[in-house]
């Protein structure tokens, strides 16, 4: 199911994103923020696909409704922390060129209203780590509430642990933040 929001398109990954994917993920600064290796090539990038993304449902290519291809991903994605089927986590990344204009909270906003509305989920966790302070702000301005710090929680691509904050929204609180009365379905 393809969503489209006010600037832009969130669609189903193609391996054909692999390019696009790969000039912008091999950037540092945006896989240092999740924990990932930067892509060292565009078939690096085109596994990355295949293995993480292309066979999940509910996970996204980002584009600008007015063209330019990828420039990120937004997806709700089982929680691995969490022994519930009615919970999600929340996943996204965003082209470093894109940041500061409120395009990921517009995605995450669209992903949200999908995951409570049309999927019925009970809640979204999200993670991250202390100092990805983007991430943070994004999430307390969708009304993500801070569960707490899992100490020692994830180890990244080049060995280091880390501790990550847990995040948390449920659908009653987020009902009540987009004005839904209990059951309705947003617009």
């Amino acid at each position: 199911m393809d969503i489209v929001t006010d600037r832009l398109s969130l669609r189903r990954l193609r391996e054909s994103d692999a390019a696009d994917m790969y000039r912008w993920c091999r950037n540092p600064a945006l896989g240092d923020n999740a924990g990932w290796k930067p892509h060292a090539s565009p078939e690096e990038s085109l596994e990355v696909l295949r293995t993480v993304f292309l066979w999940q449902e509910n996970v996204w290519a980002v584009e600008l409704r007015s063209g330019g291809g990828l420039i990120g991903t937004v997806g709700l994605v089982c929680d691995p922390k969490r022994d519930n089927p009615g919970a999600r986590m929340l996943g996204y990344w965003l082209a470093e060129p894109m940041w500061g204009r409120g395009l990921m909270g517009e995605a995450v906003d669209a992903v949200l209203r999908h995951g409570f509305s049309s999927l019925s989920l009970a809640l979204v966790s999200a993670y991250c780590y202390p100092f990805n302070l983007r991430s943070q702000r994004l999430l307390e301005r969708r009304g993500f509430m801070r569960e707490g710090m899992l100490r020692a929680a994830g180890i990244t691509y080049d060995g280091r642990c880390l501790d990550e904050l847990c995040y948390v929204l449920v659908r009653e609180e987020w009902q009540a933040r987009s004005g839904n009365p209990a059951g309705a379905r947003p617009l």
